[in-house]
């Protein structure tokens, strides 16, 4: 099964944060996020690992987005 794609509303929840937090992570430390329209989209394993800073998986899912 395919993960789902999740809100900022979800993301902030997910780690106890405000979505403005969010939003300013997106733009000043390449928080991974897709924009889809007007609206920021997430994965939450993706965001996981860039919170632990696990640069691997990240690089691992940008190539598989790339290919």
């Amino acid at each position: 099964m395919t993960e789902p794609w999740v809100s900022a509303d979800v993301i902030a929840e997910h780690l106890g944060v405000t979505k403005d937090s969010i939003y300013t992570w997106i733009a000043t430390r390449d928080m991974p996020a897709h924009r889809v329209g007007r609206l920021w989209k997430f994965k939450v394993t993706e965001v996981d690992s860039w919170v632990r800073g696990d640069d691997e998986a990240a690089e691992e899912d940008e190539g598989a987005v790339g290919s």
